[in-house]
């Protein structure tokens, strides 16, 4: 049975803060009454089904379990696994195509966040940086040869940034892929 949500937690297996082992963070949301339980890397990237669940429902066991058991309070943003679809389809035309010259990376955004408040939380250097809001995403790029002058690090001292979370393409599309695995 294929993914009906993906959940993108942020801010665990970073620097040796809020370490989560994926294996038990399966375990533990297995017992926690979801389905079909995978991971993706070590950063945050669950893959669970649960038909019949809202994200929001999903959300909430997930951030649960990360309480009980591994003692991490992080934001997490839930999607229904169509919401993913659409927003690798909607991406800019080429977007992510060029990797060897782009870093590419999406923001998911919490829902209820409003799309001029999340652009306005991106800084942008001319030449460098470049990006396309979406619906409920924003698709930020930056010149790979000048990513040290990107502004994207600046979103994380914002107010918002506790509303958002940060996928490169690859992630986010090895994800899209997954879904139906």
């Amino acid at each position: 049975m294929g993914a009906t949500h993906v959940v993108l937690i942020r801010g665990i297996n970073v620097g040796g803060r809020n370490k989560v082992p994926m294996a038990a963070l399966r375990s533990a949301l297995t017992e926690a009454g979801l389905g079909g339980v995978r991971t993706y890397i070590q950063s945050g990237n669950v893959l669970v089904s649960a038909p019949g669940r809202s994200a929001d429902n999903v959300g909430a066991v997930v951030g649960g379990v990360l309480r009980a058991s591994f003692d991490v309070d992080t934001v997490s943003v839930t999607l229904d696994a169509a919401t993913l679809r659409a927003a690798v389809d909607a991406a800019p035309v080429g977007f992510g195509s060029e990797p060897d010259v782009y870093h590419s990376d999406v923001a998911f955004l919490r829902p209820g966040i409003a799309m001029d408040d999340a652009v306005a939380a991106f800084s942008l250097r001319d030449g460098v940086d470049a990006l396309w809001p979406g619906r409920g995403v924003v698709y930020f790029r930056r010149l790979s040869a000048q990513r040290t002058r990107s502004k994207l690090n600046a979103v994380m001292s914002t107010p918002l940034y506790k509303d958002m979370t940060i996928r490169n393409w690859r992630t986010t599309t090895t994800l899209a892929g997954m879904i139906d695995e």
